[in-house]
């Protein structure tokens, strides 16, 4: 068979083919395919790396978020249990505050029984003052009339500055420039004197007046039960019994004299044995 020619190059039939050309094809193939292969690992390399980097740096960020995370919870967690234990420490407080307040308040319970029993009282009171307001200027009068009459009465000792205060007190009650305090007052006070003259000694110069005869003398007075007179020579005495003057003996009249200088303070305190005006038993 005739060789054909290409391009003026014969060309070798498929049978007349050589042996180098069909090593050289092989071989230009093998390293086609190889340089493929090179590529597509070196692509698959740098896929992989990439893809490596890529999950590396998520979970790089996904473990600093729970970290972070972590951190604030914990930071919740211990603020929890700060405001817990504070909390628990002002329940404590409280419940000792309480046990104070309780015992506090059992040691006043007498007191404010004693009180509420005292405002009660008040109350009653305050609830009657309006009628013992409207009552006390009746009163006031009655007392005083009953004064007066009581001076009348009595031994006549100071008999006209006794009268003279139960009519001063009379022009008080009559007054509208005094109140009412003031009115009950001035009773008070002119009855206390009155009361006083009972327990006191007193000794004075005055004059007596004896029928048509009037003199000066020295008087003395104990309490209520004996008043006595004495002339400042020492010769007459009397003692006032059932509405007039009784003479006294010579041993009554120097007891009389003894008394007077007791209360002068020109004597120590002694026993006297005089008569008296008006049984003790009757003045009491």
């Amino acid at each position: 068979m005739a060789n054909k020619q290409i391009n003026g190059r014969p060309v070798a039939g498929p049978s007349q083919a050589r042996a180098s050309d069909v090593v050289t094809a092989g071989a230009a193939a093998r390293n086609s395919v190889l340089g493929v292969s090179c590529a597509l690992a070196l692509g698959l390399g740098y896929s992989g790396a990439a893809l490596a980097q890529n999950t590396a740096d998520n979970l790089g960020d996904e473990a600093l978020a729970a970290q972070t995370t972590q951190a604030e919870l914990q930071a919740r967690i211990d603020q929890a249990d700060d405001e817990v234990r504070q909390r628990i420490e002002a329940l404590r407080q409280a419940e000792q505050e309480a046990q104070r307040l309780e015992s506090y308040n059992q040691a006043l319970a007498p007191q404010l029984e004693q009180l509420k029993a005292t405002l009660q009282q008040r109350s009653q009171g305050m609830a009657t003052m309006a009628e013992t307001r409207d009552a006390l200027p009746g009163l006031l009068s009655d007392m005083t009339h009953r004064l007066d009459a009581w001076v009348d009465q009595d031994v006549p000792f100071l008999h006209g500055e006794r009268k003279a205060r139960v009519a001063s007190l009379e022009a008080s009650l009559s007054n509208p420039e005094l109140t009412t305090a003031e009115k009950l007052e001035r009773v008070l006070a002119a009855w206390r004197a009155e009361l006083d003259y009972g327990r006191d000694l007193d000794a004075w110069r005055g004059t007596l007046e004896d029928g048509d005869q009037t003199r000066e003398v020295d008087f003395l007075r104990l309490g209520r039960v004996g008043w006595y007179y004495l002339t400042p020579d020492g010769q007459n005495g009397g003692v006032w019994d059932d509405g007039g003057w009784q003479s006294l003996s010579a041993a009554q009249r120097d007891q009389v004299e003894r008394g007077l200088q007791i209360v002068r303070d020109q004597r120590a305190p002694e026993l006297l044995t005089l008569p008296l005006t008006q049984p003790i038993e009757e003045r009491s």
